[in-house]
């Protein structure tokens, strides 16, 4: 049966190369999707019978090579053996081009990912633009999955261990240098000379890359089954086995498959079939379409600023300047004493080393990175950002000084975590110009950026603001101006949960091994310590008056006695070199009551940000916890988690907790929302 090309194009040139290029019709980006496939498997047909000089693969889209399989066809996958069959189809492809009889090249410019990186291995060389936009990876565990297509076959053979299971481990990606230092790649060149490498060579090729002397010596049975074991005790201090299995099947696949590459495949494609059914894929699949949903909003090219100006240079002002000013922004950084200033700029130094590998960029980015005491920044920025103590009056002094020097256009946005933007904004006379940008700690680790608006923001602001946030490299999620707005809303009454539990009597470490157990990233006890146990007062007692939240008698003291957590040494833990002392021994007590606990006031209150629409819709809702508190991605969110676990069943036992425990755990008429349209 012929097949219709439609997404590749093909040209033979003078030198006898076909160059297949990859252009996938009604999309900006390249996946592989099962038409593509079918499309490139009867090209090969054509290319086996008769054979060119030799084939390079190209992208003919302007931003990226291959973005990786297509997702959603995963959700279509129903049994095992379905997901089977869709598997040793790819595999099958990608070895009928192992297998030409003349040389392949893959050319890469801009993302190249999963499929698209399997894809590339399965060539006889890889070439790659040498620019900070291409990015070369296996990110497939993040979808809860590991490479299918060969890939994990393909890159263990070739590059140490050590460097390639790193790559799968993690689902990091890579610079282009970065990927021909391990051999990932065979060259980066710059724009001017990729095509001329990539035919170069096509037509004079060069020894294929092939496994360096220490990998040999790591991927000798003995040797290769100790690491194995060592790195899944690594992989287990950040992804528990029973929460996500894919690392561990990748290193049990190398492990006990390596050398022998057909049955290694063979279970490389079992492995996968396996994984792809059950709710954890689906689950991350889901997360990875609420991020792309989240990049997906507002317009970007709508706004863009070149000079961001930001007030308080404490933990978050300091590291939202330097975080503007990695991401190539102009930064001039403002308070009242060098003394602050010095520290903002310690800390960027810091990041800057770890994020920054070339010494001229790093200078660079602190090169834009201006202190700033007077202010004179104000007038010259596109963007001015408010990131004081939570004190109301304090604000309005500031707004009242910068409002008259800010340029027509500029967004004032503030970084208050609780205060609402209405009280802040009576002091303005263009009161729609300003809105919530409201970032979380660590500004550099976390991902999201809520996006506060009142009724009295302005549609530009507001969109400006959004396009701002995916300019610096977040996600941004539009809430509506209320206290606590949604991340914090939510995630206090499950805080206050815990300490009320520390009151009775229960050991923090029962407390955070429950959450943990449950698939938190960390406990909230040991979440709240760095927080800071006067910033969690303070928070607690602004949501406590608008809705009647009760701050535990033991939080209070803790404040009190100057016990405050992690910056003072002591707090729920006791510190030590900055690391919390716990008790190996502690009483455990109900692990399940306490995890209700803690998970009813999460779970309860989110019903009750979806019922008073702090965000337009349950997807939304999740996306902003996932990204904003690293709720379990492997449960999708707790309305997803919510829904898989039957509401009327959480219902019922949040009403029978309300009996046994307070009116705190009684049911919002939210939940029927919850249910709706599901």
């Amino acid at each position: 049966m012929s097949v219709e090309i439609t997404d590749w194009k093909t040209h033979a040139d003078d030198d006898g190369i076909l160059w297949l290029t990859l252009d996938q019709a009604g999309t900006s980006t390249n996946v592989l999707s099962i038409s593509v496939l079918q499309q490139l498997d009867s090209l090969l047909d054509e290319i086996s019978s008769n054979p060119p000089r030799a084939v390079i693969f190209r992208s003919g889209k302007a931003k990226g090579f291959i973005a990786g399989a297509d997702v959603k066809e995963f959700l279509d996958v129903t049994t095992t053996q379905e997901a089977l069959i869709m598997i040793k189809r790819g595999q099958t492809l990608f070895s009928r081009i192992e297998s030409l009889p003349c040389p392949t090249v893959a050319l890469i410019e801009g993302f190249c990912m999963g499929g698209g990186t399997e894809l590339a291995l399965a060539c006889d060389y890889r070439v790659a633009l040498d620019d900070s936009s291409t990015r070369i990876g296996l990110p497939e565990v993040k979808l809860g999955i590991h490479p299918a297509y060969g890939g994990l076959v393909r890159s263990t053979a070739m590059i140490n261990p050590l460097k390639s299971l790193e790559i799968m481990l993690s689902g990091r990606s890579l610079r282009a240098r970065a990927a021909a230092a391990i051999g990932l790649i065979d060259r980066a060149q710059p724009q001017r000379q990729i095509e001329r490498a990539a035919r170069q060579m096509a037509l004079s090729p060069p020894a294929k890359q092939k496994m360096p002397l220490l990998g040999k010596v790591l991927s000798l049975p003995g040797i290769r089954h100790l690491l194995a074991e060592y790195m899944k005790k690594q992989v287990a201090k950040k992804a528990p086995r029973q929460h996500y299995p894919a690392p561990y099947a990748i290193l049990d696949v190398w492990a006990n498959y390596y050398g022998n590459n057909k049955r290694m495949m063979e279970e490389e494609a079992n492995s996968v079939a396996r994984l792809i059914q059950g709710n954890k894929v689906r689950s991350l699949v889901r997360v990875f379409f609420l991020q792309t949903r989240l990049k997906g909003l507002g317009d970007k090219k709508s706004f863009t600023p070149q000079h961001v100006h930001v007030i308080g240079a404490g933990t978050m002002g300091g590291d939202i300047a330097a975080w503007c000013a990695l991401r190539g922004f102009t930064v001039t950084l403002q308070d009242r004493e060098a003394k602050y200033l010095g520290n903002a700029f310690k800390r960027a130094h810091q990041l800057y080393g770890k994020r920054l590998k070339v010494t001229a960029e790093r200078n660079a980015a602190l090169d834009r990175l201006i202190p700033d005491i007077n202010g004179d920044g104000v007038a010259r920025a596109d963007v001015v950002i408010e990131a004081i103590f939570e004190d109301i009056d304090a604000k309005h002094a500031i707004y009242r000084d910068i409002e008259p020097r800010m340029k027509p256009g500029a967004v004032l946005a503030t970084n208050t975590s609780s205060i609402p933007l209405e009280t802040l904004a009576t002091v303005l006379k263009e009161p729609d110009r300003l809105v919530g940008v409201h970032f979380f700690n660590p500004v550099a680790m976390m991902p999201l950026v809520e996006i506060v608006k009142t009724e009295t923001s302005s549609p530009e602001t507001i969109q400006n603001a959004i396009a701002f946030t995916q300019h610096i490299g977040k996600l941004p999620l539009p809430v509506k101006s209320s206290p606590g707005f949604l991340v914090n809303r939510i995630l206090m009454p499950y805080l206050v949960e815990a300490f009320t539990l520390y009151d009775e009597g229960v050991a923090p470490e029962a407390i955070d091994k429950a959450a943990t157990d449950f698939g938190m990233p960390m406990g909230p006890v040991e979440l709240a310590d760095p927080v800071g146990l006067d910033i969690c007062h303070s928070v607690a007692e602004n949501l406590s008056s608008a809705f009647g939240i009760e701050v535990p008698a033991g939080l209070t003291k803790f404040v009190e006695s100057n016990k405050l957590g992690k910056k003072s040494g002591r707090g729920f833990y006791r510190y030590k070199k900055g690391k919390p002392v716990k008790d190996n021994d502690a009483d455990l007590d109900d692990q399940k009551a306490i995890q209700n606990r803690l998970l009813y006031r999460f779970l309860n209150e989110a019903a009750a940000c979806l019922q008073e629409e702090i965000v337009d819709d349950k997807d939304l809702l999740d996306a902003g916890m996932i990204f904003g508190t690293g709720f379990a991605p492997f449960r999708g969110g707790p309305m997803n988690y919510s829904l898989q676990e039957g509401v009327d069943s959480i219902v019922q036992a949040m009403t029978d907790y309300a009996g046994n425990y307070g009116e705190r755990f009684s049911p919002v008429d939210g939940w029927s929302l919850v249910k709706a349209d599901s």
